[in-house]
C-alpha cells in the first residue's frame, strides 16, 4: 500500500472507499445492502465508529468516518470487511432468488485463490484508500462526492432520494438506515 494512503492520525476524519473484487455489482438487492447497514450500526454501537457520511453503491461503499472509542479506525474497518464478506458470501450462497449466485461465487473464489491472505474467497478489494480530511475544502468535496454518486450513476435525480445514503440526513430528512453525525 502506498505511504500516501494510510491512517496516521486516529483523531482525524477520513474518507474511505472500498469495492468488491472485480467491481462485481453485488449490492443490487436490498438484502445485501441491509447487511452492510446492520454491520455499520454494530460498529457504531460496539466499536466506536462515528459515521459522518455514507453511500452504498452497487459495487462499492464510500464513508466519512472517525472514531469515538479506543479501537483504531483501520481495525474497525478490517473487522467490518471481514464480517460482511463472510455474511454476504453465505447469504448469496443461500439465496435461491440470486440468479448470478454461481458466477459471483466463482469470481470471488478465483480472486481468493490469487491472494495468499485468503483461504477460499475474496469479497472485498484489499485497500480502503483512506484520505485524511485535513481541510474544510477537502471535507466538503468528499461529502459532495459521496452524496452525488447515485446521481452521477443515473440512479436518482436528487441525492436525498437515494435510500442507502446520508444525503437525506443533510437535507433535513429522517434517515431510517443509520445514525449520522452531521458536519456543520
Amino acid at each position: 500500500m502506498s505511504r500516501k494512503y494510510k491512517i496516521r492520525d486516529q483523531e482525524q476524519l477520513y474518507f474511505l472507499s472500498f469495492a468488491t473484487v472485480h467491481w462485481i455489482d453485488v449490492f443490487t438487492r436490498p438484502l445485501y445492502k441491509d447487511i452492510l447497514i446492520e454491520s455499520l450500526e454494530f460498529c457504531q454501537k460496539n466499536k466506536g465508529l462515528d459515521i459522518f457520511a455514507y453511500v452504498i453503491m452497487t459495487n462499492h461503499v464510500h464513508l466519512i468516518v472517525g472514531r469515538s472509542g479506543k479501537q483504531k479506525i483501520e481495525e474497525i474497518i478490517r473487522d467490518f470487511k471481514k464480517f460482511t464478506a463472510y455474511k454476504l458470501l453465505k447469504t448469496i450462497a443461500e439465496n435461491n432468488q440470486e440468479s448470478r449466485k454461481e458466477w459471483i461465487l466463482w469470481m470471488m473464489a478465483r480472486a481468493g485463490k490469487k491472494n495468499p491472505n485468503n483461504k477460499n474467497y475474496q469479497f472485498w478489494q484489499q485497500n480502503n484508500h483512506p484520505i485524511a480530511l485535513t481541510s474544510n475544502k477537502i471535507l466538503e468535496q468528499k461529502l459532495e462526492y459521496i452524496h452525488n454518486n447515485p446521481v452521477e450513476q443515473g440512479i436518482v435525480s436528487e441525492p436525498e432520494d437515494y435510500l442507502y445514503s446520508s444525503a437525506k440526513n443533510y437535507a433535513g430528512l429522517v434517515d431510517i438506515m443509520l445514525t449520522v453525525i452531521l458536519i456543520e
